[in-house]
C-alpha cells in the first residue's frame, strides 16, 4: 500500500468519524427539543414521580452536561444508556438482539440481489435488444417502481393468505423467506440495470475488440475481461445497498412481524422511548457511513488503476 492510498484511507476514516459525530449531535439535540417528554404517556404521573424518573435517567442535569455524558459513554463504552420503556434492559442489548435478525435478513437479501442482478444484467447485455433483454428490463422497471411495503403486502396476500405456503410471522420457521424476497427485489433490479449498462459500455471498449481479434474465447472475454470491469460500479452500489436493506427493513419487519432492529425502532417511536430512538438512529447511521467507506476502499482493491485523491 503506497503513501497516497494510505493517506486517502485515513482521510476517508476521518470524514466518516466526523459524520458520525454530527449525526450523534443532531440526534441528541433534536430528540431533546421534541415537545413533551418520554414520560408523557405515563398514566396519572405526579410531578414528584416525574422528577424522580428524570433524576434516574440523568435528565435533571443541564442539557450540555447530558450531551457530554452521552457522547463520552458512546465513545468509551458504546453505551446508549437504559431503555426508558423496556425497564431493566439497556438500549445496546435491544439493538444487538434485533440486529442479529436484521443482519441475517439483510445479508441474505443482499446476496440474492447481487447474484441474481449480476447474472440478469449480464444476460440482458449479451442479448441486447432481444426478447429476453426486453423482458428483463420490463420486470426490473416494475420492481424498481414498486415500494417495498406494497411488494411485501402483495407477497403476504399471495403466499400466506391465498396459497398458505409461508407463515405470516417472521419469527416462526420459514417466516424470513418472504421478507428476504421483498427486500431483495428492488436492489436486484437496480443491480441488473447497472450491470447491463456497465457491461454494454465495457463490451464496446478497444481491449475487448483486441481480445476478440486475437481469438480469445467468448467465455474468457466475458468472465475475465468484461465482467470484472463492469462490476466496478456495482461494487460502489453494494456498500450503500447493504445499509439500505438493513435500514429499509423498518416497514418490512413491521409487515411480517420480524423481531429485528427495524421493528424495535418503530416501536420506540410509538412508545416515545427516547434513548432507544437515539440509539437505533445512531447505529443505523454508523452502518450507512461504514458501508460507504468500505465500498470506496474496495474501489481501489478491485481496480488498481483507479487514482485515489
Amino acid at each position: 500500500m503506497n503513501t497516497k492510498t494510505l493517506s486517502y484511507i485515513l482521510k476517508r476514516i476521518g470524514l466518516a468519524l466526523l459524520t458520525i459525530w454530527i449525526v450523534i449531535t443532531i440526534t441528541f439535540f433534536v430528540m431533546h427539543a421534541v415537545p413533551g417528554g418520554p414520560f408523557l404517556g405515563e398514566k396519572a404521573i405526579s410531578e414528584a414521580a416525574k422528577a424522580a424518573l428524570e433524576a434516574k435517567y440523568g435528565m435533571d442535569k443541564p442539557l450540555f452536561q447530558q450531551y457530554i455524558t452521552y457522547l463520552k459513554d458512546i465513545v468509551t463504552k458504546f453505551d446508549f444508556g437504559p431503555s426508558i420503556k423496556q425497564r431493566g434492559r439497556n438500549v445496546i442489548d435491544i439493538i444487538v438482539s434485533g440486529m442479529k435478525t436484521s443482519a441475517k435478513l439483510g445479508l441474505a437479501a443482499a446476496g440474492i440481489a447481487l447474484v441474481c442482478g449480476t447474472v440478469l444484467g449480464s444476460v440482458a447485455a449479451l442479448r441486447r435488444n432481444k426478447f429476453i433483454d426486453r423482458v428483463i428490463m420490463v420486470i426490473t422497471t416494475a420492481f424498481v417502481s414498486m415500494p417495498s411495503f406494497i411488494m411485501g403486502t402483495f407477497l403476504l396476500l399471495m403466499f400466506t393468505v391465498q396459497i398458505m405456503l409461508f407463515p405470516a410471522n417472521g419469527a416462526s420457521k420459514g417466516g424470513l423467506v418472504l421478507p428476504i424476497i421483498t427486500l431483495s427485489l428492488s436492489p436486484m433490479a437496480n443491480i441488473t440495470r447497472l450491470t447491463r449498462s456497465s457491461m454494454l459500455d465495457v463490451l464496446g471498449q478497444d481491449y475487448i475488440r483486441t481480445a476478440k481479434a486475437k481469438g480469445v474465447s467468448s467465455t474468457k472475454i466475458i468472465f475475465f475481461h468484461a465482467l470484472k470491469n463492469a462490476l466496478i460500479p456495482v461494487v460502489t452500489y453494494c456498500g450503500p445497498m447493504i445499509a439500505y436493506i438493513v435500514t429499509g427493513s423498518l416497514v418490512v419487519e413491521q409487515i411480517f412481524a420480524v423481531p429485528g432492529i427495524g421493528r424495535a425502532f418503530v416501536s420506540s417511536i410509538t412508545d416515545r422511548d427516547y434513548t432507544l430512538i437515539m440509539g437505533t438512529t445512531i447505529v443505523l447511521a454508523i452502518l450507512i457511513v461504514v458501508m460507504n467507506l468500505v465500498s470506496d476502499i474496495l474501489y481501489k482493491v478491485i481496480d488498481p488503476r483507479i487514482t485515489l485523491e
